[in-house]
């Protein structure tokens, strides 16, 4: 594969993913610090196997990059970014912004929606692979990681055609006053609770408003409403802004894992590509998949535009018979 020796695969694992308040309050799973060093050797040993000789990692508190390093990977070269380590979100987006600089040709993450919600705001154009470490996740996907590496390394080396392998997600893009504050990959939540405090969102009874960039029919968490009204097929945008409360209909929906509820939805609306909503309600605190972000004053507007602007991500498996097709597997005899 042409360039395999200089063109790099960044890693950033988030050592907080799946470990909020939702733990306590439904039947999430528990991803622990050694499962996650776990899957990063597997991750290595899946880049190392299609030749790509340069991974780039995010350093963290918890030591899971440095952890991974257990020796079995002999032939790869392994830095990591410069950055301020402060075991909050930021140090993902800025260690996706410096990886911009450090040749990486793919990203893989290992996280939630809101790990990868940060890691968007900082990768640009780099294709993700993101692997489901988190709480409600439906932005990455649960795999095995010496999958995830392959399919990372041959899109990083060029093995296969970027274009032909990827695509391009919608966000949800917020704005104060004029002002872009925000994104949301997944889901933006208006919830009647005046300030942030514990930033996980987990009561429906306090959300008065959803605006859904994706509504996959296997979903879970607040997501899985927009999926019970217009579940989306693949083929196209399904976003859909959805107002809670009495006056409609009900649907049964799983917003967090083990918790099955009916929640009443007064209205809903699909939303295309370019479409800006008001928030009616003032003063509240906006939920950003899944995590209380940002709080609107009693004098502030707000609105939520729903744009395909979002980051690239690799498909596995297309990627994956894609290099083989090209005869990226096989050797001379």
């Amino acid at each position: 594969m042409a360039n395999s020796q200089s063109l790099a695969v960044g890693i950033i694992a988030n050592p907080a993913a799946g470990k909020d308040i939702r733990r306590l309050v439904a039947q999430g799973r528990f991803v622990t610090n050694q499962e996650k060093v776990n899957i990063l050797r597997r991750v290595l040993a899946g880049i190392e196997s299609v030749g790509v000789r340069r991974v780039v990692f995010m350093p963290d508190m918890s030591g899971l990059g440095h952890g991974s390093l257990d020796g079995s990977v002999k032939s790869l070269s392994v830095e990591f970014v410069d950055i301020l380590v402060t075991n909050k979100e930021v140090d993902s987006t800025r260690a996706a912004e410096a990886m911009q600089d450090e040749g990486v040709g793919c990203l893989v993450t290992l996280g939630g929606d809101g790990t990868n919600r940060a890691v968007a705001k900082g990768a640009g154009d780099i294709p993700i692979v993101p692997i489901s470490t988190g709480t409600n996740n439906v932005f990455p996907q649960m795999m095995e990681g010496t999958v995830a590496g392959i399919a990372a390394g041959v899109v990083a080396s060029g093995g296969v055609d970027v274009d032909a392998v990827t695509r391009r997600s919608t966000v949800m893009e917020v704005s104060i006053d004029g002002t872009v504050r925000d994104i949301a990959l997944v889901d933006v939540a208006v919830s009647t609770h005046q300030f942030i405090g514990a930033r996980a969102l987990w009561d429906i009874d306090t959300i008065t408003e959803l605006f859904l960039a994706r509504t996959d029919a296997d979903a879970i968490g607040l997501s899985a409403i927009g999926a019970r009204l217009r579940p989306s097929d693949g083929s196209e945008h399904s976003a859909v802004h959805v107002t809670i409360g009495p006056g409609g209909e009900t649907v049964n929906a799983p917003i967090a894992p083990g918790v099955v509820t009916t929640v009443p939805v007064s209205a809903w609306n699909p939303m295309a590509v370019g479409e800006a909503v008001d928030i009616g309600l003032r003063p509240c605190t906006i939920a950003l998949d899944g995590e209380r972000a940002l709080s609107v004053g009693v004098e502030q507007s707000a609105q939520v535009a729903l744009r395909d602007s979002g980051p690239l991500v690799v498909d596995v498996e297309r990627a994956i018979r894609e290099a083989t097709r090209l005869g990226a597997f096989r050797g001379g005899s």
